[in-house]
């Protein structure tokens, strides 16, 4: 933002400008954009802020974005090749050992067949199919949570529930059944209608 004074018009001109980040002058930039007129003789009295810069992240842990427009490289047993070899960044050994691949494959031998493999893939078939012990800590971690929750349930059934209500208790059930069979609740279809009042018996 810049305040420009002019003497003619005795005015204030508050301008904002955005623009790209450049190694250009601030002030060939003022003049490419006509903003001094020989009528209007104006003076900068405060200054753009220095440099445009453009927008840093507030988390400098956070990884770095990937450009997902161009070739990546991933082990997959339904993706025989990749999009690209697995290394991009070639050692002077390698290159020597590109350089060896252009001619007969006979003169190469087994260490150096296997060097050029690991250029272009990152594992075999073989390596990407052998199991992992990955199980054992999914497993661990389950077993963990369960016997942690046991706990918490056991503690809270021993110090923090209050004792069962008496309704809970087998003597109270008893009455309860027998005060409902006395009242005849549902003598139709329900309750009731399945008590046999003449035998006392179930039915």
């Amino acid at each position: 933002m810049a305040l420009l004074y002019c003497h003619d018009t005795a005015i204030y001109i508050q301008t904002t400008i955005v623009f790209e980040v450049r190694e250009r002058n601030k002030r060939d930039y003022f003049l490419s954009q006509g903003l001094k007129n020989k009528n209007l003789d104006c003076i900068l009295l405060e200054q753009l802020v220095p440099k445009a810069t453009l927008p840093v992240s507030v988390h400098p842990e956070v990884a770095g974005s990937v450009d997902m427009s161009q070739p990546l490289y991933w082990d997959r047993l339904d993706t025989p090749l990749p999009d690209r070899a697995y290394k991009e960044v070639l050692t002077a050994a390698d290159k020597s050992l590109k350089q060896k691949e252009k001619g007969p494959w006979s003169q190469l031998s087994k260490e150096e067949k296997i060097a050029l493999y690991r250029v272009t893939f990152r594992q075999t078939y073989a390596e990407m199919k052998q199991p992992s012990a990955e199980w054992k800590t999914v497993m661990g971690g389950v077993f963990f949570f369960l016997g942690f929750t046991g706990l918490v349930v056991w503690w809270q059934a021993a110090y923090v529930y209050p004792e069962r209500p008496r309704t809970f208790t087998d003597e109270w059930k008893a009455k309860q059944l027998k005060r409902m069979l006395d009242m005849r609740i549902n003598p139709i279809e329900g309750f009731s209608s399945k008590w046999d009042y003449e035998k006392g018996q179930w039915k």
